[in-house]
């Protein structure tokens, strides 16, 4: 059974209005495990987790320089869906834009953003084309600079986030691919939504303004699961993304 084939599984299980995890002890205090059957409770997300390691995913690491994995990243993001990030940054690459070598300018980077490009199988246009363009633009010339042979995961990040446009979110994201990290979490809406509805995060912490505190909770959360959090954030968000986060919003406040 493929993990779409066991989601559509437990989607047709038992979904417990409101009682997150009724079942079995607490996981940490006022977090009790659930049952693997209850979607979106403890045990189902150290189920989910199992389900990806059995596959061989590996959500932490993915080739290339570390002028790729920014420019990736920075394509992503709230209001990009992954096959367009993903679809535009090849576009980027095949046109020979990302080099530290001989960086294309920001007007090249614009035009090329501009242009509409098949993404699975329809025409699309980019979304934010003179603002990426610009971040990139500012990225490559940063890093043609930037050593990071001494910096812990931690360091890096931070300064990774120095580069304009990259916040906490999405220099966990770039410290994730390129450093296989795992001190740090990738925290959207989606994560947000699922720690709140299990009660791992306040309902008052939003993002990005309760990152760094909310990251640690997810961290303690996996380790109290005994799993990886870059495997429990990249079923989180996929999981959240596709249903939970319709799940969810029966029982969260609006």
């Amino acid at each position: 059974m493929t993990s779409l084939e066991a989601i559509g599984a437990h989607q047709s299980a038992t979904f417990s209005s409101g009682m997150v995890g009724a079942a079995g002890p607490d996981l940490l205090p006022g977090v009790p495990i659930g049952r693997e059957d209850q979607l979106l409770t403890p045990a189902y997300w150290k189920w989910r987790c199992e389900i990806g390691a059995a596959e061989g995913h590996d959500y932490v690491t993915k080739d290339g320089a570390l002028e790729d994995e920014v420019a990736f990243c920075l394509l992503g993001g709230f209001g990009i869906r992954m096959e367009v990030n993903e679809a535009f940054f090849r576009h980027l690459k095949a046109a020979g834009a990302l080099t530290l070598e001989a960086p294309a300018s920001e007007s090249t980077l614009l035009a090329l953003l501009e242009e509409r490009i098949e993404v699975e199988g329809r025409f699309h246009r980019y979304r934010f084309p003179k603002q990426r363009a610009r971040r990139i633009s500012d990225a490559l010339r940063m890093l043609a600079d930037f050593d990071a042979t001494s910096l812990n995961d931690l360091q890096f990040r931070e300064a990774i986030c120095r580069i304009p446009g990259v916040g906490p979110k999405t220099g966990s994201w770039i410290t994730r691919n390129w450093r296989g990290a795992e001190t740090v979490a990738i925290l959207d809406i989606h994560v947000l939504r699922a720690g709140w509805y299990l009660g791992i995060f306040d309902r008052g912490a939003r993002l990005p303004k309760d990152y760094l505190a909310l990251e640690q909770k997810f961290l303690e959360f996996a380790k109290a699961l005994d799993v990886r959090p870059a495997v429990l954030d990249a079923v989180m968000w996929s999981d959240m993304r596709i249903f939970g986060s319709r799940l969810a919003s029966k029982i969260l406040p609006h």
